[in-house]
């Protein structure tokens, strides 16, 4: 049992220096180091017996700079999402893809110059992961996407991914960064934050909403946008997130499932490595 305890100790340690960005090894390496394991022939990446898809590599190739991962499976990630900018993917898609390539060194012009035209409408995930990808640009959040984000906080201080839907911590945790990516402070970010905490479980995990198990992608997106915030993730948080962390690398969704790996790993580098979308 002690030696047991000094295991998970000297994880949890890890895990907290990952924090600060300065650890290349340990679990953000082996994250980064499974993400590379995982990318298809095609330079995307897909679950296993899948096929690859724009999504899913935009947030592979995101794990990938995350975690410091290999030059060459970054680049072929690259080219992947080059070769399938699609004009009929959504507005929240093109501005995940356009994120993604920002980070991987790219400029995705195409997709920005549709980014800086985006109108609100009912989908709030659209606005905010528009105003990060701009924002990763180095160009300015558009007046009326940050309006429309802090106009879609709910009551509780939270967000949805729809306009007047029912908030969750996800959306929450992303929204806040984009704020915070604009340069939004004050009552929106307190309110933000204190219904972010709201979804916290006792076993230090965030749920996606409130009632479920603590999960993985939940707990992660809690940690970015502490990080956003000037805040600090308890170390009950990061006790729980070493416990999902599997003997390849890879991540579970939750204690008792253990699926979409890839997805799951890709959503956790960024919170190992401290940091916050757009990554800087």
């Amino acid at each position: 049992m002690i030696a047991r305890g000094l295991a998970v100790l000297g994880l949890c340690m890890a895990l907290a220096t990952a924090a600060h960005g300065s650890v290349r090894a340990g679990p953000l390496a082996d994250a980064g180091a499974f993400l590379a394991a995982a990318q298809q022939q095609d330079g995307g990446f897909a679950e296993a017996g899948g096929t690859s898809d724009e999504s899913l590599t935009a947030w592979g190739t995101l794990g990938l700079v995350a975690s410091g991962g290999s030059t060459d499976a970054r680049s072929r990630a690259l080219s992947y999402l080059r070769s399938h900018e699609e004009p009929g993917m959504s507005d929240t898609d093109a501005a995940l893809v356009a994120l993604a390539r920002l980070a991987a060194g790219d400029r995705p012009d195409t997709l920005l110059a549709r980014l800086r035209s985006l109108k609100p409408g009912p989908l709030v995930n659209a606005e905010i992961w528009a105003i990060l990808a701009l924002r990763g640009a180095g160009e300015p959040a558009p007046r009326t996407l940050v309006r429309a984000v802090l106009a879609a906080q709910s009551r509780s201080g939270g967000w949805s991914w729809l306009r007047g839907g029912k908030p969750d911590s996800n959306d929450t945790a992303a929204a806040l960064e984009a704020l915070r990516a604009a340069r939004v402070g004050g009552a929106p970010i307190v309110r933000g934050l204190t219904a972010l905490r709201a979804f916290r479980n006792r076993d230090g995990g965030y749920a996606l909403t409130k009632g479920r198990d603590s999960d993985a992608q939940s707990t992660a997106w809690a940690i970015q946008a502490m990080f956003a915030c000037g805040k600090r993730p308890g170390a009950s948080t990061w006790r729980f997130l070493a416990r999902l962390r599997k003997a390849d690398g890879s991540y579970r969704y939750t204690l008792r499932y253990a699926t979409t790996p890839v997805w799951v790993t890709a959503q956790v580098a960024p919170a190992l490595a401290g940091r916050q979308y757009p990554f800087a």
